[in-house]
């Protein structure tokens, strides 16, 4: 019982209801003209019903913005939401209708079907809610002891009973508005949702977001982890060493990779905070000696070897080349420790290659980079995204890691 009286609770019950019965305004308005509303047989009133057909379907083939009109009306009046308090959704939800213009016949085609079957519908609606209601009204009359309330509805006699009969009579066209309004609800999400066009721009949009999101993730993993490993290396190995001299070394290092960390940070959160606004110019291999300096600052000995023009590398492929090598020594700091580290930058063939390399620490134990790791795995990503591939895994005892990206 009371899931069958909760459609009497919800706004949206007769928004749709509103909806509907506003759509007669426009063909009673034509009927003034012709054929006239005064004793209109029922093929007039038939005529009346379909008469603003050819309109509708012209107003749907020339003005695009129909299309965003009933859309936005659908919105707002057709389905439950803040709108219709009775907490379903939010004022952002579309539902599957859309609000954009029609890009295409297709568009067109179903904006005038919708018209049309709204235009229909809503007549059969407010035909049926003006029989009901008159009906309702006459039996109220009737059970209050006056049965001539309504000319259109004469009753035999009073009682009552007549009220009995006057709420089934208004149950009777609830249930009929409730029905119809969640027909009209599926019919617009089915006419006036997204075309083809508008679904594959949101499908961009929404891979797009996505990309944006697992790029922010990588940033902060790659430069807040290699903070972090740096600080927690350094600060352990100042701790073993009791030398106060290597503890104020550590401690400026720790200093220095905080603070880049952080500059790190802030241009993340600032393309958070609005994406509108231009994120600071991000380091790339311009900046490999920070990196290289950093790592043996934490103790890690390590012997680079750079060549090539670094200056002449794309900005995007230089600056996913940092972010490379810094996952790339931050995994060989943590896992190797004080075993020596080998880096090669190379510039040639029209091709960026970097090189890790690392002693493994013990046969079978702490594998230096681990080929299962998010570190390595975003390396394959960043690599993968711009035309290139990344592998790493043991060789005869030593621990590498390749990256090869193209230029182009």
């Amino acid at each position: 019982m009371p899931r069958l009286l909760t459609p009497l609770t919800r706004a949206v019950t007769y928004t749709r209801w509103l909806h509907l019965v506003v759509t007669v305004i426009l063909p009673l308005v034509m009927a003034m003209v012709f054929p006239g509303l005064t004793d209109a047989s029922p093929a007039e009133w038939l005529l009346i019903a379909v008469q603003p057909v050819p309109l509708l379907v012209l107003l749907a083939a020339l003005v695009p913005a129909a299309r965003t009109a009933e859309g936005l009306q659908a919105r707002l009046m057709l389905f439950p939401g803040a709108h219709a308090r009775d907490g379903a959704g939010s004022p952002g939800d579309d539902h599957g209708v859309s609000a954009a213009p029609s890009a295409s016949w297709n568009d067109r085609l179903r904006t005038g079907i919708w018209l049309v079957l709204r235009l229909e519908v809503g007549c059969a609606v407010a035909a049926v809610s003006n029989v009901m209601a008159g009906l309702c009204l006459a039996l109220i009359g009737a059970a209050f002891g006056d049965p001539g309330v309504s000319a259109a509805y004469p009753l035999p006699g009073t009682g009552w009973w007549y009220g009995l009969l006057a709420v089934a009579d208004l149950a009777v066209l609830l249930a009929f508005v409730t029905v119809v309004g969640a027909l009209m609800a599926r019919a617009a999400a089915a006419l006036l949702g997204p075309s083809a066009k508008e679904r594959l721009a949101r499908l961009e949009e929404r891979t797009e977001r996505l990309l944006e999101r697992n790029r922010i993730a990588r940033e902060l993993h790659d430069s807040i982890g290699h903070a972090l490993t740096l600080a927690v290396v350094q600060a352990g190995a100042a701790r073993a060493a009791g030398d106060p001299r290597f503890t104020e070394q550590a401690l400026g290092a720790i200093e220095e990779t905080g603070r880049a960390a952080l500059e790190d940070l802030e241009r993340v959160l600032v393309v958070l905070r609005d994406p509108a606004r231009p994120a600071g110019a991000r380091p790339d291999l311009r900046e490999a000696d920070r990196l290289l300096e950093s790592a043996r600052s934490s103790g890690a000995r390590v012997d680079a070897e750079v060549s090539g023009p670094l200056e002449k590398v794309p900005g995007p492929v230089s600056r996913e080349g940092y972010r490379m090598l810094q996952e790339a020594l931050t995994n060989a700091v943590r896992h190797a420790g004080p075993l020596p580290v080998g880096v090669r930058i190379g510039v040639e063939d029209a091709r960026l290659r970097i090189e890790v390399r690392n002693p493994l620490p013990e046969a079978g134990k702490g594998t230096g980079l681990r080929g299962g790791g998010s570190g390595v795995r975003g390396i394959r990503e960043r690599a993968a995204l711009l035309g290139g591939e990344a592998s790493a895994g043991p060789e005869e005892g030593i621990w590498r890691l390749r990256v090869d990206l193209p230029l182009g």
